[in-house]
């Protein structure tokens, strides 16, 4: 009979955080949690939130840009910058959170509002018992010029006749800032 070792981590180490996303193109937002670990640095290592000017503050370097960045960017430019500080600092990034990718939702159903929007998440989510629901995507376009200029696009899904199997196609796959209207 063989016997099972048991593994334990010295009282010290810090729990290892859950990450929201596998997804390496994933893309940091406002109001996201980030876990930022600089290997044998837990002074410079934390949990942050994304600021909505798209921001994240770390000791010694201060205020870093995270939005608009892979996680694995930002590593890149957290450890750049620890350069200054730190040999050689190794650094890692962990979106705990995700909180900028909301989907919103209106009208007849049983709790209006945003939601966290989820990988793969389509309108049919079996909340709602209408017959007409409407997907409304806000999607703005930046010009070469400059300008941004926002359109609205409407699709129309027809919650019975997806849940028979029929237009299937209606199940579009919702994307950041979707607002599904229930009349």
């Amino acid at each position: 009979m063989q016997r099972r070792r048991r593994f334990s981590f010295p009282a010290d180490h810090k729990t290892a955080s859950i990450p929201a996303t596998t997804d390496a193109a994933y893309v940091i937002g406002p109001e996201d949690v980030l876990d930022i670990n600089v290997w044998k640095e837990p002074d410079v290592s934390r949990v942050v939130p994304v600021r909505p000017d798209g921001r994240i503050s770390l000791p010694l370097i201060n205020d870093v840009q995270a939005a608009g960045l892979s996680p694995q960017q930002l590593a890149g430019s957290v450890s750049e910058k620890l350069k200054k500080y730190l040999n050689g600092p190794q650094v890692t990034v962990i979106v705990t959170a995700i909180n900028s990718q909301r989907v919103f939702v209106v009208g007849e159903v049983l709790r209006a509002g945003a939601f966290p929007m989820l990988p793969g998440m389509t309108v049919f989510a079996g909340a709602f018992k209408r017959r007409r629901v409407h997907d409304v995507r806000r999607r703005e376009k930046i010009h070469w010029y400059g300008c941004a200029t926002a359109s609205k696009s409407k699709s129309r899904f027809n919650y019975r006749d997806v849940l028979k199997g029929d237009n299937a196609e209606q199940n579009i796959k919702l994307e950041a800032g979707d607002t599904i209207v229930v009349p």
